[in-house]
This record gives structure tokens, C-alpha cells and sequence, in this order.
């Protein structure tokens, strides 16, 4: 046990004593078990204390998913590091931001990237540079000593310590570094074992990135806290995932994963019937495909609600119904309000305002961003989410969309999610995003942007026309553009500030 290090502890507890047991089964075939799985850890945490990590400093890390990478978080924690993941996106002069904001003493990174990013280690103050390739290759890899002895000891951190940096998108500006920890962390993962009935006999395909809050500490904390196994792979495969589901019992995924499978000859109720479990988040899971899924395979999705800050707030019941376009009720221990966005008050249940979170999993604030992070608190210590929401009789959480995006036309509160459902609901619409972009009277034009099924041909005036028949005049779209896709995150978040952009200088009837 690591009883002198909180988040370790907690991660480690239900496996103690059962060190033969699967952790992870990689798609070549090999496997790891709990045992292999910590004492790797304890090497990884040795070799950054050689190389001069101290209680308190970060790790930065922007590396290919692998096993081995998943012993470096662990290693990092165990070390009393705080562990910041990257996106392997991110281009040097992206990195060059986060390096000085977060000020690691450690930079891990691809083999292959060392020639360009050694100079701009040096150059943001990173005292050592390691690597780590997909494989588990790299100068960290040998740095990992033979064996253990049997004496690693934890490095203490208790709940209050941070355990890890996480960055916002920065869509609306500098991307903000969110403090995460040890008790966001574990509370977290222990709340989601309890509310998802995990338990050592699941097999979880894991098939999501691992520089994102969903991948590395939904779906590898609460494995790891519940002392289950995983199927470790290294991107999403759909066909693959089919073939994987005679052997596992639960899948955590985005939308666009569900929508990929859906696409399948393969997917059946059959093919499902090892099954327990299906989740989706990171973006919102369309209506449409909840229903299609359900029909299909006789399984309904869980939806649930989390922000990079926050870990997860809500989530639709494991026993009980599990409400398409809503993304359930708060977790045990959270309390989720909704506020009117000038004043702070509560609004009545039933109306729409700013989604407001308090509980464990809740940040410690921004790094090095003291008054941002005074400005996103309640003097009650309630988090303003920047979610707009309503809540509804029976306490099943609706995200309406974001503040950002919310679109004052004339004087009128417009929320896109109301107009996008209409739309997407019309035989032949694929998916829409509303958006506001300026107008010469209004402020601000309300603007749809529509994806049409495969060989379907709706047009302008159609869709003007059902939308008339639905809503007030000032929520009415004066354009809608029809394109192939949407732009999308990398966990298939629609990009809406793109669409702004690209269309903040189209002129609006």
C-alpha cells in the first residue's frame, strides 16, 4: 500500500493482495497484471527522482498512448509529481506556452520530436528532457531501474496536494492551467466505481486518448480503483472494438464513436450481448443516436456530464432511465445548481441559466491566474461552469450550451440547443450547430450550419419553413449554410468558435 501518498493509495487499494490479477491486455496479446503494472510505477517514480524531481514539480508529457505511458502518470503520482498531459497535437510553438506557464522540471516527449523540442526545453527553463516512444522505447525506459528491492517508499502527499495540471482548449483565450488534486482525483474515481457498479470482474475496452481528463483519469482511475482490467488500445477501431466486445463488458467513448459503430453490418444485439455497459461524454451524444442505439442493439448509452475542471458531475442512472439529451443527475457529493448568470441567484426549476458546480472533485483553482480563478468561484464555492442548463422535476441535468455561445439577437436571448434539436429531429438532417455571427440591427444574427445525410437534399426554404412552424420569429435563422462535417475537437466537441469565425463576415439578409 501507499499510505503516505493519497491518490496512489486510493488507486492501489482494491488490487492489494492480488497482484496475479489482469490490469491490462494489449492487442498483441500481452498482458499485465497488477503487480507489473505498481512495480513499474515505483521504477518510473524512481527514475524522476534521479533525475531531481522533488514534491510539488510537474512532469509535462507529450508522448504516443501506450501501457508505458500510463506507468509514467502512475510513476509520477507515486514520485509526488504533478503529472501534466499534453495533447501529441500540439505544434512546438504551442508547446512553447505550456512549458513556461506550467514551468515542468521533467518534459517527457516522442524520440522522433527530441531534435526540435530539446532547444525549446532549454529555452523554458525545463531542466531535463526525456523520451518515451509508442513502444515503450526511449532514454526514460533505460533510465527505469532493474528492480525495486522491494523498498520503494511513496513520496507523502496528502489530499490537499496537487496531482495534476490540465489545460482548458483556450477557445475564448489563453488556455487556462486547471490545479487538480489528489482528493479531485480519487474522489472522482471512487464516486464513478460506486455509480457505474464496477467491479473486478469488468473488462473495460479503452480505446480513448490519455492526455484528456475522459482517458486517463475516467476511464484509467476508475479501472484502477475498482481493480478491473482493461483492453488497452492504442486509437478507436470500430470494427476492431465489435470484435473485442465477445471478451470485455463496458466501453467508454465519445459520440462519434457510437455514430462510427452505428455504421457497422456488424453491430447487433448479438454482437453486444457481453455488454453491461455503454458511456458516452467529452461532447453532446445526439438524441437521434441514443435511439438509434437503443433500437439496434437493445442497450441504452449513459450520458454524463464532466468539464476539464470539475472531473464528472452528473451522470444518467446505472438501474433506472436513462434520459436521451439530458446527462442525468449529480453524482453523490456534488451539488449542481442552476443560476441566473447576472445576479448568482437560483432560478425556479424548469428555467434555463448557468450551470453552477460544488463538491471533492471540484479544482483548486488556475494556475498562476489568481483573480481568473476568483472570478469563476462563488463567494459560496460554487464553480460557474460556463454551461448554461436547466434541470428538470425529477433532477435529470439538460445542457442547454455554453455562455459563449449563447446568442443575444435584438435584445433576445437565443440558446442554440433548442433550435439545434429541432433541426436535427427533421427526416434527412444529419446534425446542425447554431451560431451567432454580426448583424447591422440585431447585434448579433442567428446562423445554421447543417450536415444532411448520406444522398438526402433538403434545402434553405424547407428547413426556414418547419423551423417558422416551431419557434419565434427572433430565434429564426437568417441563413443556413449546409456543409459535408462540422468541425470537431479531438474528442469530437464541435468547434463553434471555427464557425464563428469562418462566418463572422457573411452578410445576413
Amino acid at each position: 500500500m501507499y499510505d503516505s501518498n493519497y491518490l496512489a493509495n486510493h488507486l492501489r487499494a482494491t488490487s492489494v493482495g492480488r497482484d496475479d490479477a489482469l490490469y491490462a491486455e494489449m492487442l498483441d496479446g500481452t498482458t499485465l497484471s497488477y503487480g507489473e503494472m505498481f512495480d513499474a510505477a515505483e521504477k518510473n517514480a524512481s527514475a524522476l527522482l534521479v533525475a531531481g524531481i522533488k514534491p510539488g514539480d510537474c512532469v509535462a508529457v507529450q508522448v504516443e498512448k501506450s501501457i508505458e505511458s500510463i506507468q509514467l502518470y502512475l510513476g509520477t503520482i507515486l514520485a509526488g509529481g504533478i503529472y501534466l498531459p499534453l495533447n501529441i497535437a500540439y505544434t512546438p510553438s504551442e508547446l512553447e506556452y505550456f512549458l513556461t506557464d506550467a514551468k515542468p522540471q521533467i518534459f517527457v516527449c516522442d524520440p522522433t520530436k527530441l531534435s526540435t523540442l530539446q532547444p525549446l526545453a532549454n529555452n523554458t527553463g525545463v531542466a531535463t528532457v526525456l523520451t518515451l516512444s509508442a513502444d515503450g522505447a526511449g532514454t526514460l525506459t533505460d533510465a527505469l531501474p532493474a528492480n525495486n528491492n522491494n523498498n520503494f517508499k511513496a513520496v507523502a502527499r496528502d489530499e490537499n496536494d496537487l496531482a495534476a495540471f490540465l489545460y482548458t482548449s483556450g477557445t475564448t483565450g489563453r488556455s487556462k492551467g486547471a490545479m487538480l488534486s489528489h482528493a479531485n482525483l480519487a474522489s472522482n474515481a471512487q464516486s464513478l466505481k460506486d455509480c457505474w457498479c464496477f467491479s473486478e470482474r469488468d473488462v473495460l475496452i479503452h480505446a480513448l486518448p490519455i492526455f484528456h481528463t475522459h482517458g486517463l483519469f475516467v476511464a484509467t482511475n476508475t479501472t484502477l480503483c475498482a481493480g478491473s482490467s482493461m483492453i488497452f488500445m492504442p486509437r478507436f477501431d470500430s470494427d476492431l472494438i465489435l470484435s473485442l466486445m465477445k471478451k470485455a463488458t463496458v466501453l467508454m467513448g465519445v459520440p462519434t464513436f457510437y455514430v462510427r459503430l452505428l455504421e457497422s453490418t456488424n453491430l447487433s444485439r448479438d454482437a453486444v450481448a457481453n455488454m453491461r455497459l455503454f458511456i458516452s461524454g467529452s461532447a453532446p451524444l445526439l438524441a437521434e443516436t441514443h435511439k438509434q442505439w437503443q433500437a439496434l442493439t437493445g442497450t441504452a448509452i449513459l450520458e454524463r456530464y464532466g468539464m476539464t475542471e470539475t472531473n464528472m458531475n452528473t451522470s444518467n442512472p446505472y438501474d433506472g432511465e436513462r434520459r436521451a439529451g439530458t446527462v442525468g443527475m449529480p453524482l453523490p457529493g456534488i451539488e449542481v445548481r442552476i443560476t441566473d448568470q447576472d445576479t448568482g441567484k437560483e432560478v425556479a426549476q424548469g428555467e434555463i441559466g448557468s450551470v453552477e458546480v460544488r463538491g471533492p472533485n471540484v479544482f483548486k483553482g488556475y494556475w498562476q491566474m489568481p483573480e481568473k480563478t476568483k472570478e469563476e468561484f462563488r463567494d459560496d464555492g460554487f464553480f460557474i461552469t460556463g454551461d448554461v442548463g436547466v434541470m428538470d422535476n425529477n433532477n435529470y441535468l439538460s445542457i442547454v450550451g455554453r455562455s459563449k455561445d449563447l446568442i443575444i439577437s435584438g435584445g433576445f436571448n437565443v440558446y442554440p440547443k433548442e433550435i439545434e434539436l429541432i433541426l436535427d429531429d427533421v427526416e434527412g438532417v444529419y446534425e446542425s450547430a447554431i451560431i451567432g455571427v454580426p448583424h447591422p440591427d440585431f447585434g448579433e444574427g442567428v446562423l445554421a450550419v447543417v450536415v444532411l445525410e448520406t444522398g438526402k437534399n433538403l434545402n434553405e426554404s424547407l428547413l426556414k419553413a418547419i423551423l417558422k412552424e416551431k419557434i419565434a420569429d427572433y430565434k429564426q435563422p437568417k441563413n443556413i449554410y449546409f456543409v459535408d462535417e462540422l468541425p470537431r475537437n479531438t474528442m469530437g466537441k464541435v468547434l463553434k468558435n471555427n464557425l464563428r469565425n469562418k462566418h463572422s463576415g457573411n452578410f445576413i439578409n
